[in-house]
């Protein structure tokens, strides 16, 4: 049997051709692009040479401009109001500005042109007619201190103060410069409370943990006027009887003050009530967890807790007697406060530099130092 072989295809030589026949055709486009390059040179000269000498001026300008500000700022352009000022001015005389712009769109500099013509209109339509002088910047400050401190006082009495003090100044400009409200002036609610304070006391509890994980109640009574501590007790089962009781006997007979300031704790319970208000005495509740509201006894009970308890560590109910006494001494003789002008509830003298060198007495078991003079 015989075999017929079919012819085999050959596939088409798709390598390239081992001899550099195309390399012409390489150098040929390669000439064009240059020709090309060429051409749009010599035409961007001739219309350069066509153009005016005073728009090759403004381009110019607009160039040197923007370089300088990218010579200024490194990582980002930024216009200054001369610079604005300047692109405003290219876009009004100048009809081809947008295309030598690059830093920013030309929209910006429209918005620039807005903005200065709103500028130049305020500054346009300002009053004509001469204005008053200003007076000092201090006397102003007097003016409105004056009345801040007097809310109830017009410009005449102010202006008749400033007299007393050898200020010469008109009754109108006093108005000018007084601050205006639009409703009627009233005390401010800091006077209020200190021309009340002494008819007010605060009442409050709080909590001390024992070394036996017992939990000790202190009863606070103090008064607003100098945050003077009139009385506290400690007990570890607190009552309406007991509060009440306590209320008695800081303020027997006619001494008791006219309100009471106090939480809606369950501790002042019915028996508590009735016993404060048998011997006149006015109770003021503070809304629901609101705190701030009752802030003189809050302050000292945290003062209490920074200043002495968190530093030493309760046996039992004497022994919590014992480091309050020691803090109280210390706090109504020795301890200042911001709100009493730096002084003391009990007021302490100012003892002169030629009394003698200063020393100093150990309290509340060393947490706390009086320092004082004492001749050597």
């Amino acid at each position: 049997m015989v075999v017929l072989q079919q012819p085999t295809q050959s596939l088409p030589d798709l390598s390239l051709p081992k001899t550099p026949s195309s390399l012409p055709n390489l150098y040929l486009c390669f000439f064009y692009y240059i020709i090309a390059r060429m051409l749009k040179i010599i035409l961007r000269a001739i219309f350069s040479a066509l153009r005016s000498h005073r728009a090759l001026a403004l381009e110019n300008l607009a160039l040197r401009d923007q370089l300088n500000i990218l010579q200024r700022h490194t990582k980002k352009p930024r216009f200054q109001n001369r610079d604005r000022r300047l692109w405003i001015i290219l876009a009004r005389i100048w009809n081809d500005w947008r295309r030598s712009l690059t830093l920013v769109q030309p929209e910006t500099v429209i918005r620039w042109h807005k903005k200065g013509f709103r500028y130049y209109w305020r500054w346009k339509s300002r009053p004509r007619w001469l204005r008053r002088p200003k007076i000092p910047k201090d006397l102003r400050e007097l003016i409105r201190k004056i009345w801040r401190e007097n809310p109830l006082w017009g410009a005449p009495r102010i202006h008749g103060e400033l007299l007393k003090l050898g200020i010469e100044v008109s009754q109108a400009t006093v108005s000018k410069y007084m601050v205006c409200h639009r409703k009627p002036p009233s005390q401010s609610r800091r006077t209020f409370l200190k021309n009340h304070a002494q008819d007010i006391i605060s009442v409050d509890f709080f909590t001390v943990p024992t070394a036996t994980f017992r939990v000790i109640h202190v009863f606070l009574i103090l008064l607003n006027n100098r945050r003077e501590i009139a009385h506290f007790n400690v007990t570890d089962s607190p009552s309406a009887f007991w509060t009440g009781q306590q209320i008695i006997e800081t303020f027997p007979w006619d001494t008791a003050p006219r309100y009471l300031l106090r939480d809606r704790d369950k501790k002042y319970g019915d028996e508590f009530v009735n016993r404060v208000e048998s011997i006149g005495i006015k109770q003021v509740l503070i809304s629901a967890q609101s705190p701030w509201q009752n802030p003189y006894v809050e302050r000292i009970i945290g003062s209490i807790r920074r200043e002495c308890l968190d530093h030493v560590i309760i046996f039992n109910e004497k022994h919590l007697r014992r480091v309050l006494n020691a803090y109280f001494r210390y706090y109504h003789a020795s301890r200042t406060h911001l709100g009493l002008e730096k002084d003391c509830p009990k007021p302490r003298p100012v003892e002169p530099i030629d009394l003698g060198p200063v020393h100093f007495e150990s309290m509340v078991g060393g947490l706390h130092h009086r320092h004082y003079r004492q001749a050597a």
